[in-house]
């Protein structure tokens, strides 16, 4: 759970427009705004190791925004990433208070080890879930130890970390247990794909069968000739 709050201390933010969020980023910091409880949405920036480091490993971490020294706890509600770099590049933060009940999206971890000849997909990687903010759980652990090919995790069959409310779908598929296919029916499911689609194999090696390769004949091991070919010692 992630019940433990991190300090972040917070300035207000005076200049606007893309010449002024790059001299932020350039201060290793990040250009933010932070909204929510009725009140007028404030435009801070934010550390940028500090918050980095806070949103890593999980992105509903309790922050405690300080600014002008009153401090104020806040979620990150969206998180604008660099396409290429490791590098955050705008906050949106909402405000919540202790005791308030918040709807998040939780990541879905896969542990344990399905039956053999199995391949496990997991096909909702967040399930949404309500919870008090001082216990938002930081991960949804499903368990596949031993479930053989055929078996479906639904939402509903998944055990949310005390506290917390399923808000997803019930019939929301999770986990999907598939038999893993063979090679001689991957060739065969690949086979049937070509012919639908009109795609026809070359079959020159199967006509050319038994006729001596082109690396016999390259180290010197020509066929013979026979009297017919007009063998002048035969």
């Amino acid at each position: 759970m992630s019940s433990d709050e991190i300090r972040i201390d917070a300035e207000i933010r005076t200049e606007f427009g893309k010449g002024a969020a790059r001299r932020i980023r350039r201060a290793d910091k990040i250009p933010a705004v932070m909204y929510g409880h009725g009140g007028e949405p404030r435009h801070i920036t934010l550390p940028g190791h500090d918050t980095m480091m806070a949103l890593k490993y999980n992105a509903n971490a309790l922050l405690t925004i300080v600014v002008d020294g009153q401090q104020e706890y806040a979620l990150a509600k969206d998180v604008q990433r660099h396409v290429l770099k490791p590098w955050i590049e705008h906050v949106d933060l909402v405000v919540v208070k202790k005791g308030e009940k918040v709807t998040v999206e939780v990541p879905v971890h896969v542990e344990g080890e399905a039956g053999p000849e199995t391949i496990v997909t997991v096909d909702a990687q967040t399930l949404e879930v309500e919870a008090d903010v001082t216990s938002i759980p930081e991960s949804i652990i499903v368990s596949v130890e031993g479930l053989e090919a055929g078996t479906q995790v639904l939402a509903s069959e998944v055990e949310v970390p005390k506290g917390s409310t399923l808000v997803t779908d019930p019939e929301t598929l999770v986990v999907n247990i598939t038999e893993q296919i063979s090679a001689e029916a991957l060739e065969a499911e690949l086979a049937e794909a070509e012919a639908e689609a009109g795609v026809e194999r070359d079959e020159s090696e199967d006509e050319t069968e038994g006729s001596p390769s082109d690396k016999q004949l390259a180290e010197g091991d020509a066929p013979m000739e026979s009297p017919e070919d007009g063998n002048p010692e035969a």
